[in-house]
Parts: C-alpha cells; structure tokens; sequence
C-alpha cells in the first residue's frame, strides 16, 4: 500500500528545509519551493521550472499541494465573500474575505466546529468535531489569495492600499485573523506553523501586527504564545465580571478573569501592538447596561488595550438579540470618558451569514456540545491541551 503524500501546505520553513535535507536536496530548494507554492501560489510541481526535472519528478511522486475543496462561494451587497469549505467526514468549515479600502482582512477557521460553546456563537452550538491541520489553515490563504489575485473584479490590489511596506507587490490579502470557526489555542501544535508561514518573507511576508488571533482565553497556550510566535492578540472577553462570563463563555470556569487578565499582561511586553484588544459582543438586556460598562471601566483599569464592542449577529437557537444602536452608543460612550479606547465594530457581510459569530459550516457534533454539561463538551482532547 502506497504512503499518502506529503502536503507541502503542511510544512513551515523549517520543517519543508528537514524534507528537502532529506530528500538528499541542498537546503536552499526549501525556500524555492516556499516561493512557488506560497507567493505564486502554483500547486502542479511540474511547473516550478526553476527545480531540476529529476527533483521534481521525485516531488511529484511523494508530495502535493492540496487545499480544502470549496463547496460554495457567496458573495455580500457590501463584496465580503465567504467560501464553504470541505473538510471531509461530511463536515465543512468557512473562511471570510473582507475588502476595505486600506485593507483586505481574511477571517480562516482553526477546528471544524468549537468545543468552547459561548452562548452567543453559532459555531460553538454546532459543537466541536476536529482540528484542522496546519495545511488546511494556510491553504485558506493559499486559496483566498491566489484566487482573488486572479479575479480582476474581486478588490483592488495591494499597490493601490495607502499603507506601505508590504513585501510582495500586488498581494491581495494584507491581514489575516483566526476568527472564524474554532478556538485556535486549543489546536496549538497546527496553528504554530500556519502563523511562521504567514509571517515568512519567503512566503507571504505578513506582519506580525497584520496577524491576529483571537481567544476565548486559554491561559497556559497564551503565554506559549507569547514565547514561540507573539502576534496580535484579541481576547472574547464579553462580560465585566465572573458571574455574567461563566454564562456567557464557559471556559471562564476554568480560567476566570483574574487569570486571564494576568496572562494578557504577561503577553503585552512580547506583542507586536503595544496593547490587548478586548472583544465584546453587545446583548440587549444582558451585558449592555450602564452599570456594566463602568464595572468594565475598572476591570480594565491599568491595562493596555483597546474594547471593540461587536453588535450581536443573532441566530435562532442563541435566544439572544442584538443591543440597540443607541444602547452600544451609550455603552460606548460611558468607556471613552473614561478616557479608554473603544470602537463599534462594523458589521460586514451579515446577508449571507458571514459576520462575527454567525460562520457555522457544518459540522458532525462528536462532542454532543448541545447534550452534555460545558467540562464534558471541551471533549478529551481538549481537556488534555488545558492540563499541560
């Protein structure tokens, strides 16, 4: 029985350097081969012409260059696409492209599913069924890049944006969060790679403030964050005190605001912004109030950072509605005469259901989210990560 191939998409610098080593190939072939599949974004080997045919052939043979399969592709009033995504086991998963004018943001998804369950996220009702592998997180972008590139319709290329220093001309994503489906500190060991590849000269030469992930607040994995590969960091933060958090974002039970707090602090000397930015989504009736925002104004007394207060995008099963405008206006304000940063974040992409909490693929529940208590739902996997 033949081995499976070697997906290239897998491999970060380091580890396609040790492939091609052993391979009995000079080391510097790692970086051409970094440049065909990422920068031009070419997935048929036999068209790297600069490699030696009898190299080639022998990557042919043992290696490809597989991106998710795309299932659908919807296109937004406002031109936010958002692609369905296979990922096998009858399960599908989805990444967004938001087009603006100094900026093009990809959202990608780290888990098919997420075991987390904040009660206001469509993802976590559908609960959690695997990690995605380092391959199918970069060969988002791989994808999202390399076809928009193509598209002369899809947005306006990188050379026109008014924000210099970027190292390949005519890219078309400059900025990429993990925001989409899934809670990237509980799929460490893949993520890791994905974000060396984005920030690789040889590959997509990202910034390491043009990357973002986001957290529900896994403590242990943001301080190895902070070590291995500091890039911008937002926290879902959602509630101003334990109570209110432990409803809202279960994981707060294992690790409530004290901790998380601290380890925010601890990330700060290491991150490429000089602040944290605070993720809350605004609930009518249930985090929205005044007394709130200035319980919040003290939580966050004394630390760097910057709230960006994110309008509920309902869907059915939450029970929940969105703040009213003229409550986040309230709420808002309330937070700047205190004299911290807030912004509203815009809403994109809501006509086809790909705004902030509303990606929800589909997804083969392995975790029974929706039957079991929060502790049972982070799934056995999940629990390891959380004890190391």
């Amino acid at each position: 029985m033949n081995s499976p191939r070697i997906n290239l998409l897998d491999l970060d610098a380091e580890a396609m350097k040790a492939y091609i080593v052993g391979l009995h190939e000079k080391p510097f072939r790692a970086k051409q081969l970094l440049n065909w599949v990422h920068q031009r974004g070419v997935g048929n080997i036999a068209l790297m012409s600069d490699l030696a045919k009898g190299f080639r052939q022998t990557l042919s043979e043992q290696a490809e260059v597989c991106a998710l399969p795309v299932l659908n592709e919807a296109l937004a009033t406002d031109g936010t696409r958002k692609w369905l995504l296979d990922v096998g086991g009858s399960n599908a998963v989805e990444m967004v492209f938001i087009p603006e004018d100094d900026r093009g943001t990809l959202c990608i998804s780290s888990q098919a599913g997420c075991a987390v369950n904040c009660s206001f996220c469509a993802t976590g009702y559908q609960g959690f069924s695997r990690n995605l592998t380092t391959g199918e997180m970069i060969g988002q972008l791989w994808f999202a890049e390399h076809h928009l590139r193509a598209d002369p319709n899809a947005i306006k290329r990188i050379e026109e944006y008014p924000t210099p220093g970027y190292v390949h001309e005519g890219r078309v994503v400059s900025n990429v969060v993990f925001m989409g489906m899934g809670e990237p500190l509980l799929n460490y060991d893949n993520v890791l790679p994905a974000l060396r590849l984005m920030l690789d000269d040889h590959a997509y030469g990202l910034s390491r403030r043009r990357v973002t992930l986001s957290t529900s607040g896994v403590v242990p994995m943001m301080d190895r964050l902070a070590q291995d590969c500091p890039v911008a960091l937002a926290v879902s933060l959602h509630a101003p005190n334990d109570a209110l958090r432990d409803q809202l974002v279960p994981l707060n039970k294992k690790y409530p605001l004290k901790e998380l707090l601290a380890a925010c602090e601890r990330y700060l000397p290491y991150a490429p912004r000089d602040f944290i930015t605070f993720e809350y989504c605004m609930l009518n009736e249930v985090n929205d109030q005044d007394a709130q925002a200035r319980e919040l104004v003290q939580l966050l007394k004394g630390i760097r950072c910057k709230i960006n207060l994110i309008p509920f995008n309902p869907f059915p099963e939450s029970g929940l509605t969105r703040s009213s405008p003229q409550r986040i206006f309230a709420f808002s304000n309330i937070l700047q005469e205190a004299g911290m940063i807030a912004t509203v974040r815009k809403t994109r992409g809501d006509d086809i259901a790909a705004a902030c909490g509303q990606l929800a693929g589909d997804i083969i529940d392995r975790t029974k989210v929706r039957e079991r208590t929060v502790d049972a739902a982070l799934g056995e996997q999940i629990v390891q990560w959380l004890e190391r």
